[in-house]
């Protein structure tokens, strides 16, 4: 993404330090935020990138701001996680909390997080979201002051996340989308892109998405379409073919949703037909 900064100051509250990890499935990179006047949260650390931490450390130092008084993940992908033991040689004292649920061997000690817990820091408050989807463990924060959510990898600017059928879920995912529509939000906060200032609308058009390529693979399937493969071929014909492997995921995870909906079947031979 042309011009996207690697350091950013977004409001009174919260400043973003970009991970320096450009690629096809993460934009210019995973946003990493800290949230706070003084001893910040910082929320997601990153992959790893050998040069985040120098950036991170210098925006503390011009933002005199302290360390960071907590870790917040919202969830286990590399991307998001990868960092943590590289800060955690930084800031030794400094705790890390996620949602632990289906975790392997994790990289440092870590606390639980669940629904419903509010990370208090200077005077301002995060309130923890379960929204599985994209990953079982996935939360989204609540800066309740703001009335600004962190969304992680649920909402996106410029795109729409992908819908791992091993530990994504489909039907969990629009519940998750749902959910965020009874929040007062005046501004999203992705894990990658830029702010999103319309909040409302874009949680809309999220949903609408998800339903529209329901009924495109309903179409591929009722059209002779019968593998996955098939199916994203006709339901992604405008998406460059280096995106499809992927692609191949979010639909497989569509129809396992169907199938649990009584609206597709899976034959012996592992294809899929209208129910």
């Amino acid at each position: 993404m042309t011009g996207f900064p690697e350091v950013a100051t977004l409001s009174e509250h919260v400043s973003r330090v970009l991970g320096l990890n450009p690629g096809l499935m993460t934009g210019p990179g995973t946003n990493t935020y800290l949230v706070g006047r003084d001893a910040p949260v910082l929320i997601d650390t990153g992959a790893g990138v050998a040069g985040y931490l120098p950036n991170l450390l210098r925006h503390l130092e011009r933002a005199r701001l302290d360390e960071p008084s907590r870790i917040l993940l919202t969830h286990r992908h590399v991307d998001h996680m990868g960092g943590v033991t590289q800060l955690r040689r930084v800031f030794p004292e400094t705790p890390v909390a996620k949602l632990i649920f289906r975790d392997g061997t994790l990289p440092v000690p870590m606390e639980s997080l669940h629904d419903g817990h509010v990370t208090e820091v200077d005077g301002l408050h995060l309130l923890a979201i379960h929204t599985p989807g994209h990953a079982s463990d996935h939360l989204s924060f609540y800066l309740r002051e703001e009335r600004a959510l962190f969304t992680g990898d649920l909402i996106l600017e410029g795109t729409t996340t992908v819908i791992p059928p091993d530990d994504g879920d489909m039907a969990a995912y629009l519940e998750s989308l749902r959910r965020l529509l009874d929040l007062d939000l005046t501004r999203i906060y992705p894990a990658h892109g830029r702010v999103i200032e319309s909040p409302k609308e874009k949680i809309e058009e999220y949903i609408a998405h998800r339903f529209q390529r329901e009924e495109m693979i309903l179409e591929a399937l009722r059209a002779g379409g019968r593998t996955i493969p098939e199916i994203v071929a006709t339901v992604y014909v405008s998406t460059p073919s280096v995106l499809h492997p992927v692609a191949q995921l979010s639909v497989e995870s569509h129809l396992i949703k169907l199938e649990q909906e009584g609206r597709v079947r899976r034959t012996a031979e592992g294809q899929f037909i209208p129910a």
